[in-house]
């Protein structure tokens, strides 16, 4: 019986020795899942890593990567920025975005000249150093049938424009950084045209285009009447 009781007793201390033993990732979540050169795919989520691709590229292609500054053509101070390779290359330590030569220039409002970033895009571009500044690709989940303001539109406007429309020195006097700026433009109709890049508006953003999915949530949300919800 003593024996019996015994057995059973490390039957017991070996469920509770194992029951928290659960495998942790070197990197917690993957914006993509990264395989060993830091290229990756996949879905995104809360817990992932920064998209490159989706959040941290289109930062600096609308921030910086324009004629005159940070584009293939200008190259100031030697700096292109319209690629991983080319933002990755010089300025970027992974790991420590205070040795990043780029993200100090940012945060301290050197760059990019029309303004500086937001604290939210400061606050990502410096999260992504720290996770290693990955090459995250195919990650960023657009679903068009959500298009409310507090989660889809005002993301797409953070990602996307408040670089350089945001603040008392925003470009054209279009603030995009609040609601009450972004309605104004949604319901005059420019904010459609522009994103659309339909002839006789100016076409936004400056360096490239939305995806169709986040151009088809500002159609659907200024269709709806453009609220705060």
């Amino acid at each position: 019986m003593k024996n019996t009781i015994l057995l059973f007793a490390a039957i017991a201390g070996l469920f509770v020795s194992c029951v928290h033993q659960v495998a942790t990732p070197e990197n917690p979540g993957s914006g993509g899942n990264t395989d060993s050169t830091g290229n990756g795919g996949g879905s995104n989520n809360a817990d992932s890593l920064v998209c490159f691709e989706g959040e941290i590229l289109p930062i600096f292609v609308n921030s910086c990567a324009y004629a005159g500054c940070h584009d293939s053509k200008s190259k100031q101070e030697g700096y292109v920025l319209d690629n991983f390779q080319n933002i990755t290359k010089r300025g970027i330590k992974p790991g420590d975005p205070g040795s990043s030569e780029i993200y100090r220039q940012i945060a301290s409002g050197e760059m990019p000249p029309g303004g500086s970033l937001s604290s939210d895009q400061l606050n990502l571009i410096s999260r992504w150093i720290k996770e290693g500044a990955k090459n995250t690709t195919n990650c960023n989940s657009c679903d068009s049938a959500v298009f409310d303001y507090k989660t889809a539109i005002s993301a797409i406007m953070t990602t996307n424009c408040t670089g350089c429309h945001s603040g008392s020195n925003a470009s054209g006097g279009i603030d995009l950084s609040t609601y009450t700026g972004l309605s104004t433009v949604a319901l005059n109709g420019r904010l459609v045209g522009a994103v659309t890049q339909a002839p006789g508006f100016i076409a936004m953003p400056p360096g490239g285009m939305l995806s169709d999915c986040e151009v088809k949530q500002i159609e659907k949300w200024v269709a709806a009447g453009a609220i705060n919800n």
